[in-house]
């Protein structure tokens, strides 16, 4: 297996040069084995992304332990405020914040840890408007980039989005999202977290600061979640 996932691994990374510009790769590893993590993280990746917060804090126990402590960690899941006070010591940033009351949270958590630097945190846009999807509608990020400016624990990075699954329109949302970002004028930088497996490569192309791939590094995903 560890020669297949470091094919891949390598074959990402190719596609990401190729696209022509440097970003981020979160290595998507939510349902994945701290085993297969650790595979990867010998290869040389740091950035890893999970979904739900039980799963996050068991694997950062777990590999911590086996001395991979300098992973950082990159939550991309819907985050529940009553989740917060357990999973945030754990996580470098947070690419989900939907809510000012999400935000508000986080703020009053990471400042109870007293950590030298802000939390980054990304809100997260529903660009497609599905109805069955967090994050809030594009309309109303730039109130929410204001509202968050103001929480001294936080740094805003900038926005993240997750185009609707299996259209073929998802250039079209990622610059809608890179204009939407300029229009933000709380941000502490303007980056993007946006592009998968299926369209990583479209997401360079339009401007991602960070992009989250899981299926393209461990290939298909064990049962739970759905593809990214």
């Amino acid at each position: 297996m560890s020669e297949n996932l470091e094919d891949r691994y390598k074959l990402v990374l190719e596609r990401i040069k190729a696209a022509g510009r440097s970003v981020q790769l979160i290595a998507v590893s939510k349902t994945q084995s701290v085993d297969a993590i650790e595979e990867l993280y010998k290869l040389g990746q740091r950035d890893f992304g999970e979904n739900y917060a039980q799963e996050l804090m068991a694997k950062a126990v777990e590999l911590n332990n086996r001395g991979a402590n300098d992973i950082r960690w990159h939550f991309i899941g819907h985050l529940q405020t009553n989740k917060v006070k357990a999973v945030i010591p754990y996580v470098h940033s947070v690419h989900s914040v939907h809510s000012e009351k999400l935000a508000v949270e986080l703020n009053k958590r990471w400042q109870a840890l007293g950590k030298a630097e802000p939390l980054k945190v990304f809100i997260e846009v529903n660009i497609d408007r599905e109805e069955n999807k967090s994050g809030v509608m594009p309309e109303q990020a730039v109130a929410l980039a204001e509202k968050i400016s103001g929480l001294p624990q936080l740094k805003l990075l900038g926005l993240m989005c997750i185009p609707e699954f299996g259209t073929t329109g998802a250039g079209v949302q990622f610059k809608n999202l890179r204009e939407l970002d300029k229009e933000c004028k709380g941000l502490s930088e303007h980056q993007l977290s946006m592009g998968m497996t299926d369209d990583f490569e479209v997401a360079i192309r339009e401007g991602a600061s960070f992009v989250r791939v899981g299926t393209a590094i461990f290939g298909a995903r064990p049962v739970k979640g759905q593809s990214s």
